[in-house]
C-alpha cells in the first residue's frame, strides 16, 4: 500500500498540473452527469492540431534539424543578452501570424536547446517566462493571433482596424516591458560550439519521436475542456456572471480567465454583455497572470518541465510574478485610458 502511495505522490508532483486539472473535471462531473454532450466541450480541432505540431517539433528534433538551425543562429550572435532578445522576439513577431500557441510550441524547445549549448541553462526560465508573455503579447495584434480574439472578432462584428486599435495601448506598453526586462540579462559573450559535435541518430528513430511527445499535455487540455464545459452548465455560476458582469466586463475578463482561461472566458461572457471592447480588453490582458490564465501559459510550462523537472518551482514562482506585473501594469493602462478625462 505505501508504494502505491508513493507512486500516485510522485507522480502528482511530476504531472501537477495534469493532475489537478483531473481532479477539477472529476469533481465537477458530480454537478453535471456525464453525457454524451461531454464530447462537445472538447476542441478536437485544437487537440488535434496540438498533438501533430507536437509531433512535427519531435521529428524536427530527433533529425538534429533544431541543432544546426541553432548553430546558424548562435554564428550571427555575439551576447547572452541579443540570443534572449531574439528569442523572446521571434516569439512576439510569430504569434502575430501563427497564433501564441503555436509560437510557444515551435520556439520554446528551439531556445532551450540554444542555451544549453552555450551553457546558459541559469536562463532557461527567465528567458521561457518572456517567450510566453511575448507570444500572449503578440497574438493581441492582429484578431486572427489567438482562439480567443478569433471568437470575439466573429461575435462581437468589430472591423479589423477597430479591434487592433482598441488593443494597440496594451500590446505598445507590453513590448516596452519586454525589451526592458531582457536589458536584465547580462551581456555576456557566447562561446559558440564546433558544428562537428552534431550528429544524427538513426537508432530507433520513430520510437523517439513517437514517445517524445507529452500526452499528459494534451490529457491536460482534456480534463480543462470538460471542467470548463461542465462549469459553464452550473446554474449558480451561470447565475452569477448574469449578476456581476455588466458594467464591470474588463475585471470578470481578467478573473474569470485566471481560472478557466481567455478562451472560455471570452465565450462565456459574450453570452451574458454585449460590451464586446471591454470583454476584448479584459481577456487579453488576462491572459497574463496565473499558470491557467492562457492554454498558451501551460504549453511553455509542460515543455519546460518536461526537460528540467528540478525546474519546477522557480519556472512558476518567476513566471507568476513577472506576469502578475505585467498584468497590474496593464490593468493601470485600462484605466488611465478610461477613467482618467
Amino acid at each position: 500500500m505505501s508504494k502505491i502511495i508513493n507512486k500516485t505522490f510522485n507522480f502528482f508532483k511530476k504531472e501537477i498540473v495534469f493532475s489537478i486539472s483531473s481532479i477539477l473535471a472529476f469533481i465537477s462531473c458530480f454537478f453535471v452527469k456525464p453525457n454524451p454532450l461531454y464530447l462537445d466541450y472538447i476542441n478536437w480541432k485544437t487537440i488535434i492540431i496540438l498533438l501533430i505540431i507536437m509531433f512535427i517539433v519531435e521529428f524536427l528534433k530527433n533529425l538534429a534539424i533544431f541543432e544546426i538551425l541553432v548553430h546558424e543562429l548562435l554564428n550571427k550572435v555575439k551576447t547572452s543578452r541579443e540570443l534572449v532578445l531574439f528569442l523572446v522576439f521571434t516569439c512576439f513577431f510569430s504569434s502575430i501570424i501563427i497564433t501564441n500557441d503555436v509560437s510557444l510550441i515551435i520556439f520554446v524547445p528551439f531556445s532551450i536547446l540554444a542555451l544549453k549549448k552555450i551553457d546558459r541553462s541559469n536562463l532557461i526560465i527567465f528567458t521561457v517566462s518572456l517567450q510566453t508573455i511575448a507570444a500572449n503579447i503578440g497574438c493581441m495584434v492582429l484578431p486572427t493571433g489567438s482562439p480567443h480574439n478569433i471568437v470575439m472578432y466573429t461575435v462581437s462584428n468589430i472591423s479589423f482596424l477597430s479591434f487592433f486599435l482598441l488593443l494597440l495601448p496594451y500590446v505598445i506598453v507590453s513590448f516596452v516591458f519586454l525589451v526592458v526586462s531582457c536589458l536584465f540579462i547580462p551581456s555576456e559573450k557566447i562561446i559558440i560550439p564546433t558544428l562537428s559535435k552534431i550528429k544524427f541518430d538513426k537508432t530507433n528513430f520513430f520510437k523517439r519521436v513517437f514517445f517524445g511527445v507529452d500526452y499528459y499535455l494534451i490529457l491536460t487540455f482534456i480534463a480543462l475542456f470538460i471542467f470548463i464545459g461542465n462549469l459553464e452548465n452550473i446554474l449558480f455560476f451561470s447565475m452569477l456572471f448574469k449578476k456581476w458582469i455588466s458594467g464591470n466586463e474588463v475585471f470578470w475578463g481578467v478573473i474569470a480567465s485566471q481560472v478557466i482561461s481567455n478562451v472560455p472566458a471570452a465565450m462565456l461572457l459574450s453570452g451574458f454583455s454585449n460590451n464586446y471592447e471591454s470583454i476584448i480588453i479584459g481577456i487579453n490582458i488576462g491572459g497574463l497572470g496565473t499558470l491557467i490564465a492562457s492554454m498558451a501559459n501551460l504549453i511553455s510550462y509542460k515543455i519546460v518541465i518536461h526537460e528540467f523537472d528540478c525546474f519546477k518551482i522557480r519556472y512558476l514562482l518567476v513566471f507568476t510574478v513577472m506576469n502578475v506585473i505585467l498584468l497590474i501594469i496593464l490593468l493601470c493602462v485600462f484605466y488611465f485610458l478610461n477613467y482618467s478625462f
